[in-house]
């Protein structure tokens, strides 16, 4: 029930819902002691409101937040906690004495100043929000931008201001139990004075050099900062909060190309989850001033999704356009129709050519390009079981899915045969079980499921650790537990989560934008220093023991590299693991049979295809045991190639020859054009001295 209650209220956790629900019953409860009346009850009611109004304010709650569409939003819920507290002091006999008529005047002045305050707040964000925010650009040399006003000022202003009435509040109370207007008129004085003062502090930064310049000095800056850096391939990103990823899988593909990389982003919160990189960024929201902008040097850009925003870019004849997509696979979007728009359309290897070819959409063969996957470069080809270690097999399903299809994830159906039968296998395997993030999200099955699959790993960690055939190096475990200590402060010391990072500063889009040219060693250092947590990571623990393994750090790459074996869903998970050339599974879940199974999902043709019994499941262990007796070996190297292209050359050097080649045919086209249109005066006078002869 508590769980329904979670999910129809969109609170995160049962904390919220007490929360949620203290605060709903506050209110009636604070009529009520006004009524009957009680100073006590009213003040404990009061606390509850306040405490709870703060604590969904501080987890950014769906509901708090959704009651202003009630009318119940912030400002409301305060003024109705004032009002109760005048019907309070009515009540107790009080409506002629002057703390009544100050408790009055307290709350009408102090709503006085709401007005003055939310209209200072919003002007000064709307000055300094940029028409431009960017990254690695050097604009500071060229305009100035001065700090942002302090984070204490802005951050959640209009909850700061009206919890200002708190003194007032508590000394009416206090007045009211001691029948002395005293403390009463101290509080109204409290609030009414810092209200006052607040209002004051912000009037300086919506004036004189505080304000950021105008959207046109901006402008003439970045495009001076264009003419300088000469950008000559730009990937292009317009989406949501959500498909932040679908750029940041490209980020280090740029940073490797040979000719001069920039990105440009169209809306500012793909901007504020973009990863580091040391790729000059630029994010435009407006088509306008995208239109405006000098891009006269690029000669390539790259668009890693089909939106509508595109068609501002895609106008400009003087570059190529290319899409790159964000994934190869057998789905629909891999095939989109939209595709025809672009000049050419980049697949990673001979099976995106024949996609196109069977979906027949309009995308012409001659324009399709097989560039491989560069963001497979990290994965470690195969070569066996070292020596002296047991295998290990990954278990990575993917989630359930919106739509409640069976065939989506094998976890609710299959997921404990599988870890059963792995972590009881004989001769041994290490089973790692990383589920997919949103697992459970949608589905209460599929989060049981979940749960029931972790507590099955972490048991048989358990019953392995008193095991006498696996031997722990507990002094090389303790040393890398250290190591990793101390990298994880490093880290955090980096990316200013350290002791006594705080500045107290608002750190806001323009401040970013000044400051946000990457620091190349300390951005080099973190690489560095991720690629060491990783190594460590993995030497804390013993090569033999069982780990369920979630969040961001190990990425799901590094699980590759560690396993010997996969066992999966139909995703992008699969075809990735493809270029590890290792045995992997992939279940059936929606048990259509092998053959229409393979038929239907091209990167599965080279898989141990599993029911949901996982009775198939020995066949993947036997190759992984004895790889000369693999059956599938040559079918997953064939597949390999259909799906991802040749080894050789690398794929960066796939991707980069085929931005060469187009970068040329661009500048191919714009010499013509600037042929023929200097040919058109010679033409029109050779044809006026014809008419003048005539």
């Amino acid at each position: 029930m508590i769980s329904t209650a979670i999910r129809v209220a969109r609170v995160g956790s049962p904390a919220e819902l007490a929360a949620a629900a203290l605060m709903i019953l506050g209110f009636p409860a604070l009529m009520l002691a006004a009524l009957v009346p009680s100073v006590p009850a009213f003040a404990a009611a009061a606390a509850v409101t306040y405490l709870a109004d703060h604590y969904l304010h501080r987890k950014g709650s769906y509901l708090v937040n959704r009651l202003s569409k009630v009318r119940a939003g912030l400002s409301i819920r305060f003024l109705i906690r004032q009002l109760l507290l005048i019907l309070l002091l009515a009540r107790l006999g009080l409506a002629d004495d002057l703390i009544y008529y100050g408790a009055i005047a307290c709350f009408i002045a102090f709503y006085g100043l709401q007005a003055p305050h939310g209209a200072l707040v919003t002007l000064i964000r709307n000055r300094r929000r940029m028409p431009v925010a960017t990254r690695n650009v050097d604009l500071a040399s060229r305009i100035r931008i001065p700090d942002a006003p302090p984070r204490r000022l802005l951050h959640r202003s209009a909850e700061k201001m009206l919890h200002l009435d708190l003194a007032a509040v508590v000394g009416i109370l206090v007045s009211a139990a001691l029948e002395s207007a005293v403390a009463g008129f101290i509080g109204i004085g409290v609030t009414v004075g810092l209200g006052c003062l607040y209002v004051l502090a912000l009037v300086p930064y919506i004036r004189g050099r505080k304000i950021p310049p105008n959207a046109e000095t901006v402008l003439a800056a970045v495009d001076d900062w264009l003419g300088e850096y000469r950008p000559e391939t730009v990937l292009y990103f317009s989406g949501s909060k959500d498909s932040a990823y679908q750029v940041n899988m490209w980020l280090e593909t740029m940073e490797q190309l040979d000719s001069k990389p920039l990105i440009i982003l169209r809306e500012r919160v793909i901007l504020n989850n973009l990863a580091p990189t040391t790729v000059p960024v630029i994010c435009v929201p407006g088509g306008v001033h995208l239109m405006n902008m000098d891009l006269s040097n690029v000669r390539v850009a790259l668009y890693a999704a089909n939106v509508g925003k595109n068609i501002h870019l895609l106008r400009v004849p003087t570059m190529k356009h290319v899409f790159i997509g964000h994934g190869d696979s057998d789905k629909l979007a891999s095939v989109n129709p939209y595709s025809k728009v672009y000049d050419e359309v980049w697949t990673a290897g001979r099976a995106g050519r024949d996609r196109y070819a069977i979906a027949d959409v309009g995308v012409r063969d001659d324009d399709i390009v097989e560039v491989g996957r560069p963001q497979l470069a990290p994965i470690q080809s195969w070569n066996g079981v070292p020596e002296g270690r047991i295998p290990t097999v990954l278990y990575a399903p993917t989630w359930e899915g919106w739509d409640g299809n069976p065939g989506n994830t094998s976890i609710v159906l299959a997921g404990e045969n599988i870890v059963k039968k792995l972590v009881k296998a004989d001769p041994p395997v290490r089973v790692l079980y990383k589920p997919h993030p949103f697992t459970g999200t949608v589905s209460k099955e599929a989060g049981a499921a979940h749960r029931r699959i972790t507590a099955l790993v972490e048991q048989a960690a358990a019953e392995r650790a008193t095991d006498s055939r696996f031997q722990p190096d507990s002094a090389a475990q303790a040393a890398a537990k250290a190591e990793l200590a101390r990298i994880e402060a490093r880290l955090a010391e980096l990316s200013g989560k350290g002791k006594g990072s705080g500045n107290g500063k608002g750190g806001d889009e323009a401040e970013a934008t000044r400051d946000g040219l990457v620091d190349v060693a300390r951005h080099e250092e973190v690489a560095r220093l991720r690629a060491e947590w990783n190594t460590a990571y993995w030497r804390s623990f013993g090569s033999h023991e069982h780990r369920v393994i979630t969040g961001a750090e190990p990425r799901l790459y590094d699980c590759f590299n560690v396993s010997d074996a996969m066992v999966s869903d139909i995703s992008s998970v699969v075809s990735d693991f493809i270029a590890s050339g290792k045995p992997y599974a992939v279940t059936d879940s929606a048990e259509v049979g092998v053959e229409e199974f393979k038929r239907a999902n091209t990167a599965v043709r080279a898989a141990t295809i599993l029911s949901n019994s996982a009775a198939e499941l020995g066949e993947l262990l036997d190759a992984v045991r004895d790889p000369a007796a693999d059956p599938l070996a040559e079918d997953r190297k064939d597949l390999k190639r259909y799906l991802l292209g040749p080894d050789e050359p690398t794929s960066i050097e796939q991707f980069n020859t085929a931005v060469t080649n187009l970068a040329i045919k661009a500048e191919t086209r714009n010499v013509g054009q600037e042929s023929r249109l200097a040919a058109v005066p010679e033409q029109r006078m050779a044809t006026a001295d014809d008419d003048v002869t005539a």
